[in-house]
């Protein structure tokens, strides 16, 4: 698992950004937002996704750059089922920080400092496999650019399955550098807009994505999920209903986290789909990307509700029970 390791720092603006923009004043943008609180929370794309699997079980191995400010984070990750021993510690930079603001109808503007991530291209995946095994999927999640690109071809190079996620990373790389992180990919995990931007910076057409790709996964928030596949079917999953929204940050990371789960414990695209589903939607119900719980009663039991019995009940014999309820 490859990624952003970070702090995230979220506020929440009760108005609606698109009333404070002037029309024809769009090359002048100067805005300052009031926002209601401010709170700091542990994330990082990596981080997140290996969070989400450590509650699922899997024990997920995390390869990533931080500070000398990270040991209270790592305690935390290794806590909830992460190998934090392959992670990269800077000598010189503090752990990337992520700043975020979200108006009241969840429209986001963020920041993000690199930090220490920007060392993440130094880490090789060789010596990782050397210590725990030969991979089955490496995640080349949104980090320092240089590093998703080392990491995607040295999986190229050894045969190691790799998920491209190259997520807000595609919204400044030139189409050279999204055409590398993409192809050959197993899997390729993108937003709406994504995918559209995916699109237009490589010149590929959606057959040419698919092409290039085993399985696209295309998240569209209410909308639920879409999975195209290579040589097979397409697959729509609904969104799990919220009971309570509170937060979006970390969503996206929480359904991967939950399809890449369900996938190693040998479930097929449509359920693994269901399960990011549902781990997705209790990730959005609190503030902060790893503050959510998976406790296995309920969770089984929301399952249900939303995809049946017969799916719960092939999804229950995997789900471990909650480290924090355990």
């Amino acid at each position: 698992m490859t990624g952003s390791i970070a702090t995230d720092h979220l506020m929440t603006f009760p108005g609606k950004f698109a009333e404070q923009f002037v029309e024809g004043q769009m090359e002048n943008v100067s805005l300052s937002f009031l926002v209601d609180d401010l709170v700091q929370h542990r994330g990082g794309a990596g981080a997140n996704m290996a969070y989400g699997m450590g509650l699922l079980g899997l024990g997920p191995v995390l390869v990533g750059a931080v500070g000398s400010d990270f040991d209270e984070y790592e305690a935390w990750l290794r806590g909830h089922g992460v190998d934090t021993a392959s992670i990269r510690w800077s000598e010189v930079k503090h752990t990337a920080r992520f700043t975020c603001t979200t108006d009241a109808t969840n429209n986001q503007i963020a920041s993000f400092y690199s930090g220490a991530m920007a060392e993440a291209s130094e880490i090789e995946l060789a010596p990782v496999a050397a210590r725990v095994g030969a991979p089955d999927l490496v995640i080349v999640g949104p980090n320092d650019p240089t590093a998703m690109v080392r990491h995607t071809q040295e999986c190229r190079d050894r045969g190691y399955p790799f998920l491209a996620d190259p997520s807000q990373q595609l919204a400044w790389a030139d189409g050279e550098m999204i055409r590398t992180l993409v192809d050959g990919a197993d899997l390729l995990f993108t937003n709406e807009y994504e995918a559209a931007l995916l699109k237009q910076k490589t010149g590929w057409s959606h057959a040419d994505v698919l092409g290039r790709v085993g399985t696209w996964v295309t998240t569209r928030a209410a909308n639920g999920v879409r999975v195209e596949q290579r040589d097979g079917e397409t697959i729509e999953v609904i969104a799990v209903p919220e009971t309570k929204p509170v937060e979006p940050t970390g969503g996206g990371d929480a359904l991967r986290a939950g399809f890449v789960a369900a996938r190693q414990w040998g479930l097929g695209v449509e359920r693994a789909t269901q399960v990011g589903s549902a781990v997705a939607t209790a990730a959005v119900e609190v503030i902060g990307t790893q503050e959510y719980d998976l406790p296995r009663e309920s969770f089984l039991e929301r399952f249900a509700l939303a995809f049946g019995a017969d799916a719960a009940d092939e999804v229950a014999p995997h789900v471990p029970q909650s480290p924090r309820s355990a």
